[in-house]
């Protein structure tokens, strides 16, 4: 039986989880920072299409990146040696949402709503919310957006206009967050695009015990600026 949530009402545990669809905990509830932000604290994210309630998930098993795994392949280490793009950190955190939310040929639609895109804004203006952009010729060619709480990342959208525009942005965000120690990226659905950069899924009890660890740490709060060259 799926939980339908009341206003104010918190999250069932998410071991309540349906296993068919997998991951599904509850439906309801509103896209209000505060309930943003108590989801990701408890490794529950919302994933819905424009026209339903908003659901929520908590998928066993969960794809996730630990930033010291990252696989750089050939091809993209020249890329990134090529020097011919810059990578930004929240500089148009709402372009980039809005680019993500582009029809894809591969998918029938788009479940970053506008709705979605208000929701996370308001995270963005709390500096919770972040994005990393790479811009080639002064354009905005790829780019990824997520939510940082303590020492967690959890990795929401990408999408690239250009070739390897969004791997550019991905290492780097990687890069720069494990420099600030960072321990993981919620990567939440298995993909073979985020394989092919070392994400690996883990057992949704491995994912909690690792999040309870990350996610009470002071964090790197405010808009972001990286570092020069770490992602060399």
């Amino acid at each position: 039986m799926i939980h339908w949530l009341r206003p104010d009402e918190p999250f069932p545990p998410v071991t309540a989880a349906l296993a068919d669809p997998n991951g599904l905990l509850a439906v309801g509830g509103e896209l209000s920072a505060v309930r943003l932000i108590d989801a990701y604290r408890h490794g529950i994210f919302p994933w819905f299409s424009p026209g339903q309630p908003v659901l929520w998930w908590s998928p066993d098993p969960r794809m996730v990146l630990m930033p010291h795994e990252l696989k750089v392949s050939h091809s993209l280490r020249k890329a990134l040696r090529k020097r011919d793009y810059e990578v930004r950190a929240d500089t148009c955190f709402r372009a980039v949402m809005e680019a993500c939310a582009e029809p894809r040929p591969e998918q029938g639609g788009t479940w970053i709503s506008a709705g979605m895109i208000a929701a996370y804004c308001a995270l963005h203006e709390q500096g919770l919310a972040h994005s990393i952009e790479t811009w080639i010729d002064g354009e905005l060619a790829g780019g990824l957006y997520g939510v940082a709480l303590g020492r967690m990342f959890y990795g929401e959208s990408m999408f690239t206009h250009a070739a390897d525009a969004s791997k550019i942005a991905f290492v780097h965000l990687v890069r720069q967050i494990e420099h600030w120690h960072f321990g993981m990226i919620d990567c939440q659905l298995h993909t073979r695009h985020l394989a092919s950069l070392g994400a690996r899924e883990i057992p949704r009890a491995d994912f909690m015990r690792k999040l309870q660890e990350l996610v009470d740490y002071p964090g790197v709060t405010g808009h972001w600026e990286l570092d020069d060259d770490l992602a060399q």
